[in-house]
Formats: structure tokens, C-alpha cells, sequence
């Protein structure tokens, strides 16, 4: 159409100049058209073109419409390259207009050139300025997803380019769209350098996708395992149990070592490494290394394979030497220690078992955890040999003479020695005396006169304690000690001193629900009941307060003595009381015996009076005889 308009433009301007180059022609034509009006046909064009009705209008526009694409945005079209400027690609959509993409959404595609066809993505039918907006980024990145979906939802495979090393993996570009390669799902073993892979172009499968992020997780792992999965199928159908195998160490872990078998996986526990006990498979495998391994067990559901290297020598409790025997002295090193004892390894597989009484001749109870330490080396005799099950029992003592056979003539009983405290318990303390011969002393025979509520008040670990050997008891292979016994029994001579009802000015050390302690004088402790704690302005004693006690009871069996200042005062209120009263009495008394005197001197008078008279009656009367008897009276 646009042609056809031009070149009619081109005719009209050449008729118009050789009109006016020619006037006679010019007059011709007017006159012409002057003249033959009638005779004109207005139906043809300026170019003697036909006039189309409106069907046949109608028709050729359809057919010309036919010919266009039809473009919709926001989807993605095929287009040729048409021309490439120096800054864009002009692109023909085939439609009435072309489209125009920048230079450097091709820089994927440094040979492009004209008649390539390439995806864009449209995102505008028409700018304000006319054009199509279109977009091979974008197109490419949707291309991309697509690719990614149907990888996810169908198991295709994909090409990316590994372009940089992240935290937990590599990011890959996937047709334009990044996404995440995870260090477990590069290959089916282990990846320790990461930067190996980046720049490099691989095959993977999706694991997983997100579809409001745009964001996919690929592995490799997964294609190597596919195709390995024909492989395995062969194996695994052909394993037998007791079957040797060649495989290579693919991976070690504190729990055993995976093999490559040539396809399929198997695990080496630690545990059938060695008859030996080692602490990690490193001790005696190394990664890639080749080694000759026995099936023990598979599983072809699960796809597990369990082998074991040990089984492939003979066990080392079969070809034990003649020099291993009861009795016999062996060395070896510790290789486990428990709560019971310890296990000593003579060679790699062959153990025993040193138990925590056949440490020392001393009857004071070992903490295995505290003697031994693992791969300590040992001298150790055998006590008891098993071969059939494969049991040994070991003795650290037995190598050592026993001191308790002679220990009655070395510490009879009585004799007073000094040891080291080893340990202490909430009933007593135990010394050794020296190695192997240890005793206990009882809590109660600590001290004569102070009672204990732990013996850590009176001594500690480390610490030399005097003792007299009290007892022995061979059958137990157990001595009894006392420390108090050092010394004479003071409570014989306290029974006189702190006589019950006597008074003692003392010194409250501690006060308790029941009651108080007491110290009294000669470091004897005495018990005070809370009732008797009462003082006379009503107030308790409380502690480090001196007063006076009145010992209100004493027993020398259970060296006991019960104090009380309560009644301390309270004899002295009677003792006060009794004072005043008897005063009292005295004073009474005196008044008593002053009348007394004083009423004997009255009467004597009287009677001397009456005397007087009766005389001179009698004289009157003369009457001597009553005279006589009244003065005899």
C-alpha cells in the first residue's frame, strides 16, 4: 500500500512538470477535460485503476489481514532478524510493524546476524511514541522456568553453567535463571573443593522448585544415580553373603567407612574394622583407598550392604600362644574403663578384664575411672583364662606380696601407728597404714568428748591421723582404728568433776530445734534441752553467749552429760528464798526465847512475893510445918 501511494505521488509530480514544461499539452488536457465531461469515467483511479465495491473490499482486506500476525502481549513470539544496527537488532514480528531489542540482550549470542530467528517477549502492543516493547531477557528467563517445570514435573534433564561457589553449594545458571546446586547433590561422593566446579557446564535434574520466587534447587548427584541404578540392580541381584569384594573408601565417619563397590554403596562399621578396638576407621583406612572387603549382610529392598575387613583374618583368640596361660605375667595397654574395672588389651582382639578388687590388697573401695586412663600400659597377671568364651580376668595385685598374712605380727592389736587419711565417709574415716593395709575409723571413736556430725569437721584428705589399732578381721580383710584411744578415758575423771547438780560457767556453740550445744570447761560438750535455754528475764540463750549450767544429768556409758541454766537460776531464787525464810525463823526464834526469859524472870518475882507472904501467914498463924513445905516449894 505504502509503495503504491508513493509511486502515484512519483507519476502526479512527473505529470505536473510535463504539463508545465508543455503548453500545449497543458491546453489539451484542459481542453479535454473541458470538453468531455460527459464522456468521463469517474470510476477509474488516477492510474486507470479499477474501483472496488465494498465486497470486494471487503474481501481483499481479509485476505491481506490473513497474511499479518496477530500479537498479543505478555506472551513470547518467534521473530527474524531483519537488520542489526550498531546498538539494536531490528526484528521482524510479522506483523504491520517491526520490533526493535537492544544489542546487549544478545550478548549470549555474539554472532548474531541477519536471518537468525530469535524468542522475544512482548510487553507492550504500542509505546506513546508508536512501537513495539519487546524483550529477549525476558523471554529467555520464562523459557528458562518452563525448562525448570517440566525438569521437576517430568524428570528432564537441563544444562546450566556453574558460575560461583556459595555457602552449602554452587549457584548455576540455568538457561539465564540462577539457581541453587547443593554440595551433597554434586556428586555420590563427598565434595571437599567447591571451586573446581565453577565455570564448568553440567547436566542436572530439579529437586525442587518455588513457584512464587522463581527459585529451583538442581542436582547432579541425582543423573549419576540414575544412571548407576542399572548398575546396582546387577550387583545387589548378585551378592551372596561371605562374599569378598574389591572396593574403594568413599568416605569416613566416626561410626565406620562407606565403600564404593563399582556402582553400589556398602558400610563398614567400625566395629568390624579391626578385632583390635580403635577409636576412628582413619587409624586404619584412608579415603581412596583400595581394599578387600567380605559381604555380611544385605538388605535388597533398602539397598543396604553391610561388610566387614575383620572377618577376612582369623580371630585372634583362635591362634592365641602357648605363653598365654593362667598365672602368666602379661603386659598390654587399657583400652576401656568402667565403673567395675578396667579392659586391657595383650593383642589387638584379645582383651581381659582387671576388676576393681584385684587393684589393690588394700580393702578401700577403687574408682576404676581414677586409677586408669585408656592406653595406659600395664603389668598384669593372669588369673583366669577362657578361650571358649573368650574371657580373661587380669590382677594388678597378685604381682605384689600380701601384706595381710603377716599383718598381726606387723600391727598387733593395740599398737598405735599413723597413716593418711585416704577417704572420708558420713560414718568415718578411712587411713592406710601403708600400701595395701587401710582401716576404718568409726565416727564415735574421733575424740573422747566432742560428738561429730561429719568427719570432715575433725580432718581432711591428705592429712596424717594417729591411730590404735582397735581390731582385725582376717576372714574380711578389715581393720578397725580408733583415734580417741590415744589417749586415757577422761570420763572417769569427769564423772567427779561435773557431778550432777554441780554449777559450770560455759559457752553455747550452737542452738537447734531440740536444743543447744554447751562447751564446758575441759572441752567437754554438753546437750542443753530448748526449755532449759530459758533465762530468767524470760529471753533463750542464743549462741556464743556464756553462762551458768547446772548439769542436770551425767552418764559415763554413753558419755552424755544434760546441762541446764534454767534451773541454775532458778536454785538461786530458792537458794535466796530459803535464806530470807530462815533469817526469818532466826529472828523469830530470838523473839521467841527474849519473852521467854523475860516471862521466867516475871514470874520468879512473883512467885519470891507469894513466898514472902505465905511466911508471915504462917507466922501469924503459927503454923511452922506449912511454912517449911511452902518454902521447899
Amino acid at each position: 500500500m505504502q509503495e503504491e501511494k508513493n509511486t502515484q505521488s512519483e507519476e502526479a509530480v512527473a505529470t505536473e512538470e510535463v504539463v508545465q514544461e508543455s503548453p500545449a499539452v497543458e491546453t489539451a488536457v484542459y481542453e479535454k477535460k473541458e470538453y468531455a465531461h460527459d464522456d468521463f469515467d469517474w470510476s477509474q483511479g488516477n492510474r486507470n485503476t479499477p474501483h472496488y465495491d465494498d465486497t470486494d473490499s471487503k474481501k481483499y482486506s481479509e485476505s491481506y489481514s490473513a497474511t499479518l500476525t496477530s500479537l498479543t502481549e505478555n506472551e513470547i513470539v518467534r521473530a527474524t532478524v531483519s537488520s542489526i544496527t550498531d546498538s539494536d537488532a531490528i526484528l521482524d514480528m510479522g506483523s504491520k510493524s517491526d520490533g526493535l531489542v537492544s544489542l546487549s540482550e544478545f550478548r549470549d549470542t555474539p554472532d548474531l546476524k541477519i536471518g537468525d530467528t530469535v524468542e522475544v517477549y512482548i510487553e507492550k502492543q504500542e509505546d506513546d511514541k508508536g512501537r513495539l516493547v519487546l524483550s529477549r531477557r525476558k523471554a529467555k528467563l520464562l523459557r528458562a522456568w518452563e525448562r525448570i517445570v517440566d525438569s521437576y514435573s517430568n524428570g528432564t534433564i537441563i544444562k546450566g553453567t556453574v558460575v560461583s561457589k556459595t555457602k552449602g553449594g554452587l549457584i548455576v545458571d540455568a538457561g539465564g535463571l540462577e539457581t541453587f546446586l547443593p554440595g551433597s547433590q554434586i556428586d555420590i561422593k563427598p565434595i571437599i573443593d567447591y571451586d573446581a566446579y565453577v565455570g564448568k557446564t553440567m547436566e542436572f535434574k530439579v529437586v525442587k522448585i518455588n513457584e512464587v520466587i522463581k527459585n529451583a534447587v538442581v542436582s547432579h548427584k541425582a543423573l549419576i544415580e540414575s544412571d548407576l541404578a542399572e548398575q546396582r540392580e546387577a550387583i545387589i541381584s548378585g551378592l551372596e553373603k561371605g562374599q569378598v569384594l574389591e572396593g574403594t573408601v568413599k568416605n569416613l565417619t566416626d561410626f565406620g567407612a562407606f565403600m564404593d563397590l563399582g556402582g553400589v554403596d556398602g558400610l563398614l562399621y567400625i566395629t568390624d574394622i579391626s578385632w583390635g578396638r580403635i577409636n576412628h576407621p582413619s587409624e586404619v583406612l584412608a579415603l581412596n583407598e583400595k581394599v578387600r572387603v567380605v559381604v555380611l549382610d544385605f538388605d535388597e529392598g533398602k539397598k543396604r550392604i553391610s561388610l566387614g575387613l575383620k572377618q577376612l583374618q582369623p580371630h585372634p583368640w583362635d591362634v592365641l600362644g602357648d605363653e598365654i596361660k593362667e598365672g602368666a605375667t602379661v603386659k598390654g595397654k587399657i583400652v576401656n574403663i568402667e565403673d567395675y574395672g578396667a579392659f586391657l588389651e595383650i593383642t589387638p582382639g584379645v582383651e581381659g578384664l582387671i576388676h576393681v578388687s584385684e587393684v589393690s590388697w588394700s580393702s578401700q573401695p577403687v574408682n576404676a575411672r581414677e586409677f586408669f586412663t585408656v592406653d595406659q600400659e600395664c603389668e598384669v597377671q593372669i588369673v583366669t583364662l577362657d578361650k571358649e568364651d573368650r574371657k580373661m580376668s587380669l590382677s594388678l595385685k597378685q604381682l605384689s606380696n600380701d601384706p595381710w598374712t603377716d599383718l598381726d605380727t606387723k600391727f598387733p592389736v593395740g599398737t598405735k601407728v599413723s597413716g593418711e587419711v585416704k577417704n572420708l565417709t558420713p560414718y568415718g574415716v578411712f587411713v592406710e597404714l601403708e600400701e595395701g593395709i587401710g582401716g576404718m575409723i568409726h565416727i564415735s571413736d574421733l575424740s573422747w568428748t566432742k560428738r561429730y556430725n561429719h568427719p570432715s569437721e575433725f580432718t581432711k584428705v591428705g592429712d596424717q591421723i594417729e591411730v590404735v589399732i582397735l581390731d582385725i578381721d582376717f576372714e574380711s580383710r578389715k581393720l578397725s582404728l580408733g583415734h580417741k584411744q590415744i589417749e586415757e578415758n577422761p570420763w572417769d575423771t569427769f564423772e567427779n568433776v561435773f557431778p550432777v547438780g554441780s554449777y559450770h560457767e560455759a559457752t553455747v556453740t550452737s542452738v537447734g530445734d531440740r536444743g543447744a550445744k554447751v562447751q564446758l570447761p575441759y572441752g567437754l560438750e554438753a546437750f542443753a534441752p530448748s526449755r532449759h535455754l530459758k533465762k530468767e528475764d524470760g529471753s533463750n540463750a542464743q549462741a556464743d553467749e556464756q553462762l551458768t549450767f547446772k548439769v542436770i544429768e551425767f552418764n559415763r556409758d554413753d558419755k552424755r552429760i544434760m546441762v541446764s541454766h534454767m534451773r541454775y537460776w532458778q536454785d538461786i531464787n530458792k537458794e535466796a528464798e530459803d535464806g530470807v525464810r530462815q533469817e526469818k525463823q532466826r529472828q523469830r526464834k530470838e523473839t521467841r526465847d527474849t519473852i521467854s526469859k523475860h516471862q521466867s524472870r516475871v514470874e520468879r518475882t512473883t512467885l519470891g512475893d507469894m513466898d514472902v507472904f505465905a511466911s508471915l501467914k504462917g507466922q501469924l498463924d503459927g503454923d511452922a510445918a506449912p511454912a517449911a513445905k511452902a518454902e521447899e516449894e
